[in-house]
């Protein structure tokens, strides 16, 4: 079979996808908690009521209460005690912030023998879905005569703010937020319980958590025990509280039973989580802005950023481990967005949107009410992301720049402090900074965690550089300003690079502390080159600020009408794309064959551990117990029958995303089997397109994390906590 077979046999597979069935597809769609009703998961093979899933007429006794989001990813309760688990992944950056070249819980893993033992997972907190409640109405009818895109949008964010704020009074014990469902269309606000004080309890070696490393980061077979475990504390009284050694373990409404038998290949699945963001209904333009300029930009961008950092972080261990989060994240994320622009160019994904786009253009003609209602919609969407197309490099600089260097970053807070500040009457300005110079040393503080002098210089350099080749119409004003003044040479940037970074005193921790941060007056009075630089920079993204208003309004309303009469034209009421709330997929255990005449099969075993470790690759390093245990056969209740191993990781075929790493993967009892932390290199194309086919998510077999926590770190407690019995 030829490779230009193969690509138009993915071409056509994908027209079909897009245009029929795969929107009616069982197993594709993250499905709201209001869509659940809609799902016939007794058909699909469920073996419980699905109201034991959510009932809400029975607050807590559904599985959902058992659901928590952990700053980015997902996790679930699995004991009465507020036990979590979650991915080694999630728990990374918080396990960073807790090491140090002395205890470098990072490279040797974590565990707390006793509560008393458990540490602070900083930076990471527990949200736990409350209710819910539509209030498209209410948002949308503050809109209802309002013409101008920028005011639109200015108006729908007045709304959903102040609806979450009227949530929050009525109920001073949640957050409220409200979620758009569908862009420009539908709303839903959401009530939260929020717990501040999240601690570490166990969490496996490095080598065990992250086996593979990049090698094998969105690639089946995976063999990374990919887990960690938290618990979540609460005041004495119940309530939510920062932490403190007098705070007592979270008593949840609900948790997951842990059933250590696993599943087997072709087993009913569903995962309950909160995944990220997809855009399956969005225009061509939109996936070719993400084809042209977003994904390769990007992705390159952070090549370079991660080179830079890891040769920094050669200096000594404690500036690597300063690195290691951000040079994680990065490397994630660049590896995802190259995997999508193998998609998207293997797909043709761009021309399949025109077909389906061209399609809907004449759905929209052929009919005289739909033509007066929305004959203008896609040559005005057209025109929009012309304008988009235009300014896409400047936007993207813009919009990586304060990432990209930590000082400027802590510059930006600065400067945002003082501004605010210097808006008050004289009289108020001491009052202002009593008040909120606490969060600005917070703010600080949390930058500085991952701060390197060297590492900023490089990045900003670069930055720096890449903002000097834009075209005119294009130009960051800033540089143009304070660098080249009249001439472009890389010397110029070089030494204002120099100068700025060398003079700044934001980089002294003991001058912040005991000057800075000590008075109203000597806020005001402190000023250097990079503060200048930044308030040029916040300058122009202010005057960007009412085109990008105007814009965002347009095409706002543009895929409110655009979604809506796709609806019709395809009859189909569409699942809404991923937005960070609380959704249920399902499905079922199963490989795939990713390229001619090469099956995958769904489950991977200790045997592969082994096998991959014979290359001697430090990627594939591991405890050398777990080689001794595996000689020995000694797998405990955990092995896997058919397979006389231990399973590491499954496959199945369920819609997730970025947000769903943590997820619990349960049985068609409800029980917990697995946690999702990964998808198949060729899913990672599934934020615009699903299929059956290809789409395939990674999870760490429950078989697994009782095995290693059993056998090599001796945390039986843990699992005795869990209910398991060994």
């Amino acid at each position: 079979m030829n490779s230009k077979f193969i690509k138009q046999f993915l071409l056509t597979l994908t027209v079909l996808t897009l245009t029929s069935q795969a929107f009616a597809s069982p197993d594709e769609g993250m499905y709201p908690l209001s869509e659940i009703k809609k799902v016939d998961l007794k058909k699909a093979g469920l073996k419980i009521p699905q109201s034991d899933i959510y009932n809400p007429d029975d607050k807590g006794n559904s599985l959902i209460d058992a659901l928590v989001s952990l700053s980015g990813c997902t996790g679930s309760f699995i004991s009465g005690d507020g036990l979590i688990i979650t991915n080694h992944h999630c728990a990374f950056g918080a396990v960073q912030l807790a090491s140090s070249s002395q205890n470098d819980y990072l490279t040797k893993g974590f565990v707390a023998r006793a509560k008393e033992q458990e540490i602070e997972a900083k930076g990471i907190t527990c949200r736990i879905t409350d209710s819910y409640e539509d209030v498209s109405d209410k948002v949308l009818s503050a809109v209802a005569t309002i013409t101008d895109p920028a005011s639109r949008i200015r108006l729908i964010n007045e709304q959903t703010k102040k609806l979450a704020a009227e949530a929050e009074a009525q109920d001073p014990t949640i957050k409220a937020e409200v979620s758009e469902m569908f862009i420009g269309k539908t709303y839903v606000l959401f009530r939260y319980k929020i717990i501040r004080d999240v601690r570490l309890v166990y969490v496996p070696s490095r080598n065990i958590g992250e086996f593979g490393g990049e090698s094998d980061n969105w690639v089946w077979p995976r063999h990374t025990g990919d887990f960690s475990f938290m618990r979540a504390y609460v005041a004495p009284d119940g309530s939510s509280a920062a932490y403190s050694k007098d705070n007592v373990p979270y008593k949840p409404k609900k948790f997951l039973k842990v059933n250590p038998k696993g599943v087997n290949e072709n087993d009913f699945v569903f995962i309950l989580g909160y995944p990220g963001r997809t855009f399956r209904h969005r225009p061509s333009q939109f996936i070719a802005y993400q084809q042209h300029y977003l994904l390769p930009y990007t992705s390159n961008l952070y090549e370079f950023q991660n080179k830079a950092m890891q040769q920094v972080g050669k200096r000594d261990r404690d500036t690597e481990l300063k690195l290691s989060t951000r040079i994680k994240r990065n490397a994630n994320v660049m590896k995802n967005y190259r995997g999508k622009l193998k998609g998207l160019n293997g797909l043709d994904l761009v021309k399949q949107k025109q077909i389906e786009d061209e399609q809907l253009a004449q759905y929209i003609n052929a009919n005289a009410e739909l033509r007066q209602q929305y004959g203008s919609l896609m040559g005005d969407i057209d025109k929009i992301y012309k304008l988009i197309y235009k300014d896409a490099h400047r936007d993207m600089w813009l919009s990586q720049i304060y990432s990209s260097t930590s000082l400027l970053t802590i510059a930006r807070n600065v400067n945002a402090f003082k501004a605010a500040m210097l808006a008050k009457p004289v009289s108020e300005r001491n009052d202002f900074y009593t008040a909120n110079i606490g969060k600005l040393k917070q703010q600080v503080e949390v930058i500085s965690e991952g701060f390197d002098l060297e590492a900023d210089r490089i990045l900003f350099t670069r930055m720096i550089e890449d903002a000097n080749k834009l075209p005119k119409n294009q130009r960051i004003l800033a540089i143009d300003k304070q660098i080249l003044k009249g001439f472009n040479s890389n010397e110029a940037i070089g030494e204002f690079v120099a100068r700025s970074l060398q003079y700044t005193k934001l980089k002294d921790q003991a001058f912040l502390s005991n000057t800075l941060f000590k008075s109203a007056k000597a806020m005001t009075d402190y000023n250097d080159l990079l503060l200048n630089f930044e308030k040029d920079l916040s300058a122009q993204i202010l005057g960007l600020k009412p085109e990008s208003d105007r814009r965002e309004g347009l095409v706002n309303k543009l895929m409110g009408d655009y979604v809506a009469v796709k609806e019709k034209f395809l009859k189909k009421d569409f699942i809404p794309d991923a937005n960070s709330t609380l959704r249920l997929t399902y499905g079922y255990v199963k490989g795939y064959s990713p390229a001619d005449a090469t099956y995958m099969k769904p489950f991977s075993s200790i045997k592969g551990i082994i096998e991959k470790g014979s290359t001697n690759d430090p990627e594939y390093s591991y405890p050398p117990v777990i080689k001794q245990l595996w000689k020995a056969k000694d797998f405990g209740p955990f092995a896997k029958a058919d397979m006389n191993d231990v399973p590491v990781s499954f496959l199945y075929n369920m819609d997730t995303t970025g947000g769903n790493s943590g997820s619990p993967v349960m049985n068609d009892k409800g029980e917990l089997i697995g946690v999702n932390f990964d998808r198949a290199y060729e899913a990672t194309i599934n934020d615009y397109a699903w299929n059956d086919s290809y789409s395939r998510s990674i999870g760490v077999d429950i078989r697994y994390v009782l095995w290693v926590a059993a056998k090599i770190d001796k945390a039986d407690f843990l699992i005795n906590e869990m209910g398991v019995k060994l």
